[in-house]
């Protein structure tokens, strides 16, 4: 393995030559400040030399190439970044066929800039946020039509992520849905924005894709599951899902051996918007002991003493929890490892926040795209946090690979 050599240091005598009218920040950093005045020589410097290499010849010196072509004044042009506005002088040549590459024609910015506003842009700020924020920072106007055709560049990496091949397999998938209000055509319209997200056989969490309809529905999700059919994901251990009618069937139509498992977090949700503030602790440890039980007898003798004890308060929560039952038992088949993870992990929710999180200051979305932009950029924020696997992910990959002992991969 060979050693990078490090950067030559730069002389001292040099910097303290620079440094010599030095008095106060201004003088350094300010709107005139050195560090400009370097930048912008050095930019203009590394201009002339790609000029000379072009042309073949150093200024003043004979004309060398086979055209004839020399140099023919400069144009000059205003580069914004972190540093605010830079005026720079291009050289031109007489031919017009000088092809910059440190700043190359129709570019006003440095591409460090763009991932500034791409960062502010996924935290969920609008243009006119993104606008006054970089003017406050670094004294520069950045014009709504640049924020604009620098975030639409990102819808071709998005297009590329959202048709990549996917895994083979994945034990657990969760599939989930969150509304997103859009406008389209002349009106605002409440659409429902899908998301399935995936743990992989190293125990690591991975979106799969992001959809946009125009409403929650079992029929859609029956597209998104043949879609990640299509991408290579061939088998799902167990996937867990929100109540919505007809979902399990649409997901059991495309994998017929995926157990199909109510999300818990739904349930204890949903059970929780009929109770008081006062008493959501107290109703919350009840439910727990239901899904947490050792075994399906242990979770059904649970629910009949939940409904003794709040059944009359509250019937509609124990009619959810019996209607739903047959959904809800699934991971009692499992072992323990098995089901914390299920109903530990908690994995989607995580997600939900942090794109409601980016979105609330928003009264509504301009388009679809806009939206998926948006959301995209945010999770791939969500996403660098995730650099370990989930946890107890070792005891559970031990019991899938017995309980699902002919599905798993050669390999595991």
């Amino acid at each position: 393995m060979t050693v990078a050599q490090a950067a030559p240091a730069i002389p001292a005598d040099l910097i303290d030559s620079l440094m010599a009218g030095y008095q106060k920040p201004e003088d350094l950093i300010g709107e005139n400040g050195l560090l400009k005045q370097i930048t912008k020589a050095f930019v203009e410097r590394a201009l002339q030399a790609e000029m000379e290499i072009h042309l073949g010849h150093s200024k003043n010196r004979s004309v060398v190439n086979p055209d004839g072509n020399t140099r023919n004044g400069k144009s000059r042009k205003t580069l914004k970044g972190e540093f605010g506005e830079l005026p720079i002088e291009i050289p031109r040549d007489r031919h017009g066929s000088f092809e910059q590459q440190l700043i190359p024609k129709h570019q006003t910015h440095w591409h460090g800039f763009d991932d500034k506003i791409l960062s502010l842009y996924a935290r969920g700020m609008t243009v006119r946020e993104i606008q006054g924020h970089l003017e406050e920072m670094y004294g520069t106007e950045v014009s709504p039509s640049l924020i604009s055709s620098v975030t639409d560049a990102v819808m071709d990496e998005v297009k590329a992520w959202q048709s990549r091949p996917l895994d083979a397999l994945y034990p657990i998938v969760y599939m989930d849905c969150i509304h997103a209000k859009v406008r389209d055509a002349g009106a605002v319209r409440t659409k429902a924005v899908y998301l399935a997200l995936g743990i992989n056989m190293a125990g690591e969490k991975e979106l799969l894709g992001i959809w946009i309809a125009q409403t929650e529905g079992a029929k859609f999700w029956l597209q998104v599951v043949t879609e990640l059919k299509n991408r290579g994901v061939q088998d799902i251990f167990i996937a867990c899902v929100d109540g919505l009618k007809g979902f399990p069937e649409a997901i059991e139509s495309v994998y017929p051996k995926t157990a199909v498992q109510l999300c818990i977090v739904h349930m204890v949700r949903y059970s929780l918007n009929y109770v008081s503030w006062k008493l959501r602790k107290e109703i919350a440890a009840d439910l727990r002991t239901i899904y947490t039980a050792a075994t399906v007898e242990g979770a059904e003798q649970r629910l009949d003493e939940f409904e003794t004890k709040w059944g009359k308060d509250y019937p509609s929560i124990v009619k959810s929890w019996r209607g739903n039952w047959a959904r809800i038992i699934p991971f009692f088949d499992y072992p323990l490892e098995i089901r914390k993870v299920i109903y530990t992990t908690n994995a989607i929710e995580s997600v939900n926040m942090g794109l409601r999180k980016v979105s609330k200051s928003r009264g509504s979305f301009p388009s679809d795209e806009a939206l998926l932009k948006l959301y995209y950029l945010a999770l791939k924020n969500i996403s660098k946090k995730w650099t370990m696997p989930i946890r107890d992910w070792k005891a559970a990959l031990n019991r899938f690979n017995i309980q699902f002992e002919d599905r798993m991969p050669q390999q595991f």
